[in-house]
């Protein structure tokens, strides 16, 4: 909901006290907003190489478990997915971002390629996600500097090769993701 202009002003002008007290109020309703204040306050940012790698941990962890049925990975998946959204909204890393889902999508179809190698009606939304994903991941991999680019290019390759070699490789032709890229 915007402010009023109006508020906007009376809130600007009123004792620092208050507004303090206000702030404080609203800001313990929102902890997304009081993780991320204590990540730039308290740590003062000095914590950020212990979070990737305590978040590549996980996904690497997570990747490593046998799971029975596509259904269960994709659940892992999403989950993952969540806790790298959590923490690009606490430390507004974007680069973690790419570097974290490309480490995910390498890790996990590197780790279940038996389970993911043939299509069925169980391993179609699982395709699905992995294409979408795949397509996301590209589209921020396109977005960085050209100088960058070559840091992440032989991981987007292999996400590719794994990407059209398995399941997804349906979806990935209709999302026109293409095979490898080059340098």
């Amino acid at each position: 909901m915007a402010l009023p202009d109006s508020l906007k002003k009376a809130i600007v002008n009123m004792p620092v006290k208050e507004k303090d007290k206000l702030l404080l109020r609203l800001i313990q309703k929102e902890p997304i907003l009081v993780e991320r204040l204590h990540y730039e306050l308290i740590e003062e940012e000095s914590t950020l190489v212990e979070r990737r790698e305590e978040l590549s941990t996980k996904i690497k962890r997570m990747a490593a478990y046998k799971q029975d049925t596509p259904g269960w990975l994709m659940m892992d998946l999403r989950s993952l997915s969540g806790d790298i959204t959590h923490h690009v909204k606490i430390t507004k890393d974007k680069i973690a971002a790419l570097e974290q889902n490309l480490l995910m999508m390498v890790h996990f179809m590197q780790n279940h390629q038996d389970m993911l190698r043939t299509y069925s009606s169980r391993s179609d939304t699982c395709a699905l996600y992995l294409a979408k994903k795949a397509n996301t991941i590209l589209n921020a991999f396109n977005k960085l500097d050209e100088d960058y680019r070559f840091d992440y290019l032989s991981d987007i390759n292999e996400m590719l090769r794994l990407l059209h070699s398995l399941c997804s490789k349906t979806y990935a032709r209709q999302l026109d993701i293409p095979e490898g890229l080059e340098g």
